[in-house]
């Protein structure tokens, strides 16, 4: 995230990968690296993939120049000394190629049985962390906290690595724009690039077709059906009665209640944006041509005019997340849509 990206506007963001956290991920990191990605963004839901922090580690080692990032850490989860030494020991294997964003923890929290953060809460760590970062003592839980290694087990403070948000709603914007380096979001940011922050990263998930493919292709549905199962665990978690008019919502809804009250978050949010679950196998296979409108589905040919029009409403960075049997197709397919026309 440089000085240029940040006060250019570029006719197309840069491309970046969004993983899990999983054995082959250094492997995938260092296809990324090959294929031009600036930044591999790693997830982190403790309940359902790898330690965030460990794969950010063996992604660092395994490669020389792709960006990393969190997208993103979830602060509740951990002290924020933890982070504070977890961001030190990455800037220290890979110095400047770090990038931390938080959110409040959706999927995160809820497939441990709790709520999302409150805002308030989120940037009270991240002021927190940014002051320990800087060398400064904190105050954390009633006690004073600085980050007092000795040379060689951290870098000298200050550390600058860039701390980013994930905003939802108006309240998680206001506060991104008080207290972040940028934002990571879900769509283009409302009203497009904002001067209160400096960098905006946008998610996106999809498949790029081959010529001949379709909803019917195997390949296509194995690569968009956790995405497109997610809508079925995002409306049940709002309201639960909503999943009944989606196709195969109403059994796919007895499934999940079919667990006692306090395990259906287990159930609704296993496989989250990696897998088809048995539970979920029937509403892929009932989805027909909808699954097609998942994230950037597309030929390559339309790719470019997404990121074009991602550009115009302020996003500098693409973060694409693949999913499927076959990753590295996904990865070399969609590198290169963006980088082509």
């Amino acid at each position: 995230m440089t000085d240029s990206q940040n006060t250019s506007v570029p006719a197309r963001p840069l491309i970046s990968c969004v993983l899990p956290p999983s054995r082959e991920l250094p492997e995938y990191a260092q296809l990324a690296e090959s294929l031009g990605y600036e930044r591999m963004w790693v997830f982190d839901s403790p309940a359902l993939y790898g330690d965030i922090w460990l794969a950010i580690g063996r992604a660092a080692e395994a490669t020389e120049r792709i960006g990393l990032g969190t997208g993103v850490a979830v602060p509740w989860l951990r002290h924020v000394m933890v982070t504070a030494s977890a961001i030190a020991s990455v800037e220290e294997l890979a110095p400047g190629r770090l990038a931390v964003a938080f959110g409040t923890g959706f999927t995160a929290s809820i497939a441990l049985g709790q709520k999302p953060m409150r805002w308030a809460d989120l940037a009270r760590y991240v002021t927190q962390l940014r002051a320990l970062l800087a060398g400064e003592v904190v105050e954390v839980d009633g006690a004073a906290c600085q980050m007092i290694h000795s040379p060689g087990f951290a870098p000298p403070r200050p550390i600058t690595t860039p701390l980013l948000l994930a905003p939802i709603g108006p309240k998680g914007f206001e506060y991104a724009r008080e207290l972040g380096d940028g934002v990571v979001v879900a769509s283009e940011p409302p009203g497009g690039r904002d001067p209160r922050w400096d960098y905006c990263a946008m998610l996106i998930a999809g498949t790029v077709l081959d010529p001949g493919e379709d909803h019917t292709t195997p390949r296509v549905r194995e690569a968009l059906g956790a995405h497109f199962a997610t809508g079925y665990h995002a409306a049940w978690e709002w309201a639960p009665e909503t999943v009944d008019a989606m196709p195969g919502g109403a059994q796919w809804r007895a499934r999940v209640e079919e667990r006692p009250p306090g395990e259906r978050h287990l159930a609704v949010h296993e496989g989250h944006l990696v897998a088809v679950t048995e539970r979920d196998r029937p509403v892929v296979d009932l989805a027909g041509p909808e699954i097609l409108g998942t994230g950037w589905t597309g030929p390559a040919s339309s790719i470019p005019g997404r990121m074009e029009h991602a550009a115009a409403g302020g996003v500098l960075e693409v973060m694409y997340n693949p999913a499927g049997p076959d990753i590295a197709r996904e990865l070399e397919a969609f590198a290169a849509a963006a980088q082509g026309g």
